[in-house]
């Protein structure tokens, strides 16, 4: 039934300060309420436990179907949705949800009633909160608006380079760019987690005097909330979106890589000196160019002579063989044809069907280059059929690296775009995801259980289907190793519980320096307490980019008799860690909660935790304090307030709730055990 909001002296009264105020009218439906006026439509429903999704649309009823990364069913849950005095309420656990007459939206806790976040204005005339400009065929640039509060710290919103664990104050493209991941899912200190559940290309700005949330074209406002501390909005928001896997013991151990092994001969021969010298190596990357043409999927045998016997030895020394798939197709593939005709490339608004210039063999020079359209259904299966039936079903290579998938365009116009989910504008965003997808499903089709792809991009959903996610192509230095904490705090926060960066960074670095032998050393050590352990990088000298590029040496012994001591060290380390690892990463898998921890998701109630960005939990158990600085051989941490914490090399105990500084020479990062906790550190 509906019920008009009433003008009345209260919270849900209408604003005289507007020209021409918009007196809503409620409704209850099928369990969710909604507020219609001016031809606009929110609609808030219960989506989880503590945890509602809104939405709203001008024009109409909300649309269903829309692309989005909210799982199709949300969990079970109860609510109350009440109408009276003017005003809808919806309670949903922890989470109450006030919307006033003129449609302004508030979010409350349940039990003290307290505000944890509110629409907002931009103007007491026009426009309000949500603002819909038209951009044509029923598109809209869309505006979100929310109020900004004193001493709030917001974090996650993906994967970013520029160094800020809390990020109030910043301005982020909401697009997929190498190193920079747009992943939309928001935390507060103020205990809500927030989802822009929008592929959309667009911005968010977290700004003093307000946040805004923006799409550049779509159809409909769409978000979730949740209430409630980190941890708990972790498990929530994994609830909704999808749990990682659980991953399998392989991918627990150390990744051994660099661009690039050119040979099977070349591959094999590092494999081989690894066991040789008793060396834990649990994976071997084959990196790009292995391939005959880019976009056919396939080993050349030029170079790659026996795969299957290559195989089959890698498996003899225990070694899985993971090897990379692009997303793009070079106008030689014996596929691309084929692909153009049965519409399974991205399309284009404008110009040839091309997104990229990239090399390729038997050419001199670039040539135009097409993407798969991994929102399409059909052309994900496509591309499954020939990466089955040239890798998985002869030599039963299981894992790929899927790179240059956010996808790598150049010039990066979205809006040239058009993707079978929907013009570029509204849906770029979710093409890793989809991509990612695209190797699960046929993984799953094909009888296997335990799949993972290493991804340089990633959306909202991606970890359901077995997504690992690197911080992409970065610099050596000790600088961008200090990014790289919060980049990774960032990305647990936003839902991705299996990430890496590249070991030592991916653009150069001389083995035969010794300041960059210190900077590989820390962050060697680093990347021993990642969730995952990968060792990558395009080391001097490296050659032009082409068929036949390669760089430098990067083994653990490329690096000179000290530095190698110390990488064997910690290769030792992470082997002896590999069952607190996928111990933690069943936690991923059944909880949602992720593996590397800011201090605060343990500790919120120490304020202090909130801020500190140089260190990390690795699991409950084990605070990482990395040494960041040339030269540095001492090292001083926080440790949280509520508990007690033991020195993981020399046994000395602290008490929480204070900075200490300890002894770091180069062969130590500095380590510390939460209350007795007992894990093989030392060996």
């Amino acid at each position: 039934m509906n019920q008009p909001a009433q003008n009345q002296p209260q919270q849900g009264a209408v604003s005289l300060a507007q020209s021409s105020p918009t007196v809503g009218t409620f409704r209850e439906r099928d369990g969710a309420l909604e507020w219609s006026g001016r031809q606009e439509t929110v609609r808030i429903e219960p989506w989880g436990p503590d945890a509602v999704r809104v939405r709203a649309r001008l024009g109409g009823p909300v649309l269903e179907g829309l692309p989005g990364a909210l799982l199709d069913e949300p969990p079970a849950t109860g609510g109350t949705v009440t109408i009276e005095g003017g005003e809808g309420r919806v309670t949903v656990g922890a989470l109450t949800v006030e919307v006033g007459a003129e449609g302004l939206v508030r979010f409350l806790r349940t039990d003290d009633g307290t505000e944890l976040l509110a629409e907002e204005r931009a103007h007491f005339w026009w426009p309000g909160p949500r603002l819909y400009t038209p951009t044509g065929n029923g598109h809209h640039r869309l505006e979100q608006r929310f109020a900004a509060y004193d001493g709030e710290k917001l974090y996650g919103l993906g994967q970013h380079q520029h160094g800020l664990l809390d990020q109030k104050g910043t301005v982020l493209d909401l697009v997929q760019r190498n190193a920079e991941v747009s992943i939309p899912v928001l935390t507060s200190s103020r205990g809500y987690t927030l989802l822009w559940n929008n592929p959309a290309i667009g911005r968010v700005e977290l700004a003093g005097n307000g946040t805004r949330w923006v799409a550049d074209s779509a159809r409909q406002l769409d978000y979730w909330i949740t209430a409630g501390d980190p941890a708990t909005a972790q498990r929530r928001y994994s609830a909704v979106t999808g749990r990682t896997p659980m991953l399998p013991e392989w991918a627990a151990g150390f990744w051994q890589c660099k661009l690039r092994y050119r040979t099977q001969d070349e591959l094999l021969a590092v494999a081989r000196e690894y066991k040789r010298r008793e060396l834990p190596l649990d994976v071997i990357v084959c990196d790009f160019f292995h391939w005959t043409h880019l976009g056919e999927w396939k080993f050349d045998p030029a170079e790659w002579p026996d795969p299957a016997a290559m195989r089959r030895e890698l498996t003899e020394l225990g070694v899985e063989l993971v090897v990379s798939v692009w997303p793009s197709v070079s106008p030689l593939s014996e596929n691309h044809q084929l692909m153009e005709q049965r519409g399974y490339f991205i399309g284009t608004e404008y110009g040839p069907m091309a997104h990229a210039d990239w090399p390729d063999k038997e050419v001199a020079s670039t040539v135009q280059v097409a993407f798969y359209d991994a929102t399409n259904p059909e052309a994900r299966d496509f591309v499954w059929s020939k990466v089955r039936d040239n890798y998985f079903a002869p030599y039963g290579i299981k894992s790929f690296w899927l790179d240059a998938c956010e996808p790598e365009l150049k010039p990066g116009f979205q809006e040239n775009l058009r993707y079978h989910a929907g013009p570029g504008l509204e849906v770029g965003n979710m093409y890793p995801r989809e991509n990612a997808r695209t190797f699960h499903e046929g993984m799953t089709a094909a009888g296997e259980s335990e799949i993972v792809t290493l991804n340089r991009s990633a959306w909202a959903g991606s970890q359901r289907y077995g997504a690992a996610l690197w911080s992409g192509d970065i610099g050596t230095d000790f600088a961008t190793l200090r990014r790289q904490i919060a980049a990774g705090l960032n990305t647990a926060l936003s839902g991705i519980p299996w990430w890496n960066t590249d070991i030592g960074g991916f653009h150069g670095g001389d083995p035969d320096d010794p300041a960059y032998r210190e900077v590989m050393v820390r962050w060697f050590q680093f990347g021993a307490l990642s969730p995952l352990m990968r060792l990558h990088g395009f080391r001097d000298p490296g050659t032009a980019l082409g068929p036949r590029m390669t760089g430098g040496p990067n083994e653990v012994w490329s690096y000179g008799e000290e530095a190698g001591a110390i990488l064997e060290k910690y290769l030792r380390l992470r082997e002896r860690l590999k069952p607190y690892v996928l111990t933690v990463m069943r936690e991923a898998h059944e909880e949602g909660l992720p593996v590397m921890r800011p201090l605060f998701m343990e500790f919120p109630d120490d304020q202090a935790a909130w801020s500190v960005d140089d260190a990390y939990l690795f699991g409950p158990d084990l605070l990482v304090a990395p040494v960041l600085t040339a030269g540095a051989t001492v090292r001083t941490a926080y440790l949280p307030a509520g508990a007690r914490w033991t020195d993981a090399w020399t046994g000395e105990e602290y008490a929480g709730g204070a900075r200490v500084t300890v002894d770091a020479p180069l062969d130590r990062i500095p380590l510390f055990l939460r209350d007795g906790a007992r894990l093989p550190v030392a060996p």
